[in-house]
């Protein structure tokens, strides 16, 4: 019996407002995921989450018998900050807040889920629902993957929400969607003294100042202007007091980059400033280094596939890469996969205190991630799909 729009519609706000209401940080999603538990094992959903996961949730529907699985994915973290919404369904967590749309994102699945439960009897193929844990921390994609959570499927599909959207648009494009990620932190150990007598220690804070501003030449001197780079440095700290120069200070920041070249150029050039610029000064120095995600890749030959479904249901638009990360982007490095971005109409961007998104962008949401899955299943299963 096909479900009503209406009614899926505010099945899925009150999840959303009650997911939003209770959020858990990276690797500590407990509750979250026991409410996804019993919410598709009630669906009849089969749970195949597999032991070394402590949080998140994978569940399948479809003939046991094929051979064709299609992967559905969403995150399910949330962020360490204070809510300042005012909602009546604010963060009832002190210090913790959904303010990146992983609610949104949850109950748009879960809704694909009650869509695909409703169906279940036509569909060609296994659809594998992957409720991701830490993807804030980027160690929750790997995670699942090393766990076993997308062995043997033909591809998987996932999004974000966009708050500069509006409700039923949807971005895709092939190629890179999101940057790669890397974290640097830099150290300079110098010689502290009396600030009055500079001559008698080695200040680290003049390298530092100096270091942070030659820094951005990689961007505009060193990369390719049609390959965009992003060196920002976000923390700097040294001393403690206004009349000592410090024996040590540090900075601290990320470098966001769309392809490998770029990417190992940019570390290449940033290690060799820094330490060039140690050794102008006289100072020892320490860099440390953590490569984050890598590019959201979106397939070459899926993205036309998903991209012809998409225009069938929504406004399709085709969206500007944006340089935040995602660990979507180890899925894609392993099996064929389409990204989207897909409107939340909200009052500001991720990361902010105060965003608040629009409900009624749930349902276009789970119909996007119920008429792609349907259309990949036709896809590698080699039938037709009329779902629409």
């Amino acid at each position: 019996m096909a479900i009503n729009d209406k009614t899926l519609e505010d099945k899925l706000t009150k999840v959303r407002h009650q997911l939003h209401q209770h959020p858990e940080l990276s690797n500590q999603e407990h509750q979250t995921t026991l409410f996804l538990n019993s919410y598709l094992e009630t669906l009849g959903y089969h749970i195949v989450t597999p032991q070394k996961l402590l949080t998140g949730v994978i569940a399948e529907i479809g003939p046991s018998e094929s051979n064709v699985i299609i992967g559905l994915r969403s995150d399910i973290d949330a962020l360490p900050i204070a809510e300042k919404t005012g909602l009546n369904y604010a963060s009832v967590n002190e210090g913790i807040m959904h303010a990146c749309g992983h609610d949104f994102h949850m109950a748009s699945l879960l809704g694909a889920a009650e869509l695909l439960a409703d169906q279940a009897n036509k569909l060609t193929g296994r659809v594998r629902l992957i409720f991701q844990p830490a993807e804030e921390i980027h160690v929750g994609a790997q995670a699942v993957a090393e766990a076993g959570g997308i062995k043997n499927l033909n591809a998987i599909i996932g999004f974000h929400n966009k708050p500069d959207l509006k409700v039923n648009e949807i971005g895709i494009l092939s190629g890179g969607l999101m940057a790669a990620v890397d974290q640097f932190k830099v150290t300079f150990r110098g010689q502290g003294t009396h600030a009055a007598m500079p001559q008698l220690g080695n200040d680290p804070i003049v390298a530092l100042t100096s270091t942070v501003n030659t820094l951005q030449t990689v961007v505009s001197r060193k990369t390719d202007p049609q390959s965009p780079v992003v060196v920002s440095v976000t923390h700097i700290d040294g001393g403690s007091t206004w009349n000592v120069l410090p024996d040590v200070a540090w900075f601290e920041g990320t470098v966001r980059s769309f392809d490998l070249a770029s990417r190992q150029l940019a570390r290449e050039q940033f290690y060799q400033i820094v330490n060039g610029q140690a050794a102008t000064f006289g100072l020892a120095v320490d860099i440390s280094w953590i490569e984050g995600p890598n590019v959201v890749n979106n397939d070459s030959e899926l993205t036309p596939i998903v991209i012809e479904e998409t225009k069938q249901h929504a406004k399709l638009l085709t969206p500007k890469p944006s340089n935040a990360g995602e660990d979507f982007s180890y899925f894609s490095q392993k099996v064929p996969s389409v990204f989207a971005f897909i409107g939340s109409a909200g009052t500001t961007d991720w990361h902010h205190d105060d965003l608040i998104i629009d409900d009624r962008g749930l349902l276009p949401a789970a119909r996007w991630y119920f008429y792609t899955a349907n259309r990949l299943l036709a896809h590698f299963s080699g039938t037709t799909t009329n779902d629409r």
